[in-house]
Parts: C-alpha cells; sequence; structure tokens
C-alpha cells in the first residue's frame, strides 16, 4: 500500500514540478526576485510537502525557528534526502542555494531555477567555485538573500555524518555575517535514492546564530562543525516509520 501512496505522491509532484517550471520559465524574469521567489518557489514547495503529507502520511516539526535572525545570514542545512531541498525553500525566504551547475539543465526544474539567482558551481575545478562562492555570496548577502548549503556535500546515510566542506566557513570569514544550522532526520521517511516514503514526523532543529565575525575559516569550521554534530545528537536516534 505504501509503496501506491509514494506512486501517486510522485505523480502529482512531476505534475506541479512541470507546470510551476514552465510558469517560472516563461514569466518568472518578468516578476522582480523576491515576488518571483514566493509566487513560483514558495507556492511550488508548499504544495509538494503539503501532497507528501495527504499521499505517504509524513509530516514535520520545527524546534528553533525563534532563533532565526531579522536579517538574512548563511544557512547549513543536513542533507539526507530531497525532502529537506522543498522544506529550506518556505523558511528562508528567499533564499540562494549552492548547486552544482547541471541541475540547471533538469528539465522545468532547472530552467525555473535559473531564475532564481542560485549560486552554481562547477565541481570539478574546486579554487574557482570557491571564489565564485565567495563572490557570489557576498553579493547575495547584501542584497537581502540568505545562503544555503549542504556542507557534508552529498547526500548521508541517516547514521552517518559527513565531513563538512570548506566553502560555508570560508563565506563566512570573508563576510563575517553569522551561521545557523538545520538538523533533521528526513533521511527516515524519505530515504535518498528510493521511491517508498515512510509515513511519520520528521524532525527538525535549528540552532541559534553562530557568530564569525573576526574569526578564521579554520575557526569557524570547528566550530560550525562540533555544533552541527551536538545538533545532530538531539534528534531521536528510535524513529518509528511503517515499512509495509
Amino acid at each position: 500500500m505504501q509503496i501506491l501512496r509514494s506512486w501517486a505522491f510522485y505523480l502529482g509532484y512531476s505534475a506541479a514540478t512541470i507546470f510551476w517550471g514552465t510558469l517560472g520559465t516563461l514569466f518568472g524574469w518578468l516578476l522582480p526576485f523576491r515576488t518571483r521567489f514566493q509566487l513560483i518557489v514558495v507556492c511550488w514547495t508548499g504544495f509538494c510537502l503539503w501532497w507528501l503529507r495527504v499521499t505517504c502520511g509524513v509530516r514535520h516539526r520545527v524546534q528553533g525557528l525563534e532563533n532565526l535572525p531579522q536579517v538574512p545570514c548563511i544557512v547549513l542545512c543536513r542533507h539526507e534526502s530531497t525532502w529537506e531541498t522543498l522544506f529550506l525553500q518556505t523558511v528562508f525566504v528567499p533564499q540562494s542555494t549552492l548547486i552544482k551547475k547541471e541541475l540547471l539543465w533538469i528539465p522545468f526544474f532547472g530552467w525555473a531555477f535559473r531564475t532564481l539567482r542560485p549560486i552554481a558551481i562547477d565541481r570539478s575545478a574546486p579554487r574557482a567555485a570557491l571564489r565564485q562562492l565567495i563572490r557570489d555570496g557576498k553579493e547575495r548577502l547584501s542584497s537581502g538573500i540568505w545562503v544555503v548549503m549542504f556542507p557534508e556535500g552529498t547526500r548521508m546515510p541517516r547514521d552517518t555524518l559527513g565531513r563538512f566542506q570548506p566553502g560555508g566557513a570560508a563565506l563566512a570569514a570573508a563576510t563575517g555575517y553569522p551561521i545557523v544550522l538545520v538538523g533533521h532526520n528526513a533521511g527516515s521517511h524519505w530515504p535518498a535514492h528510493a521511491t517508498r516514503k515512510y509515513p511519520g514526523e520528521i524532525q527538525v532543529r535549528i540552532s541559534q546564530p553562530l557568530t564569525t565575525e573576526g574569526k578564521t575559516s579554520k575557526r569557524i569550521q570547528q566550530e560550525a562543525t562540533a555544533a552541527f554534530e551536538k545538533l545532530m545528537a538531539e534528534l531521536p536516534s528510535d524513529v518509528q516509520v511503517d515499512h509495509r
């Protein structure tokens, strides 16, 4: 039964992606950036999360929203599944996401994503990518746009913490903007590279801002890593899911 519900989710998810992707590609460039983000991205992701709850019974609970600063900063999020890429778009508005440039060529999704000012880097050239991140990240932050990154670099298994990539710390050291960490256990309900979704409640934790002004990137990296490990340890480890 759950696999049928998962396929039902993907039917609605795909239709919504095509609809909003086409809308964003054709008309997004006509709208101011913040209006474009609200009408296209927030509506699309909001629908997808609602449809996920209706079809698959996957809900979420967030703790720490009160920790968010009044002005945008750098967001470093745990990467376990596709779920968090949707969720983040509803909280950090508007945002610019660090992505690999290949994502921009995905039909509908990538075409619309081009209009949303992501920081699209070439992973095969890490030094150039880091320079681009710092240059574009400074511009986004100074424009009042959140910069969102997945510091582990790729989706990780539920019980495995990946090594933090240096980009987030380098951007923070170069700009002095604080860092907010986001931890969650979405991989228990939306596993990476899997079709089946498992009902239950995804737990999300948002940290207090980490100050970075006047600190070296090495020190920021150490403090962010330690805070991230603590944040992830606070999540429940005995998640109950229905595997039928």
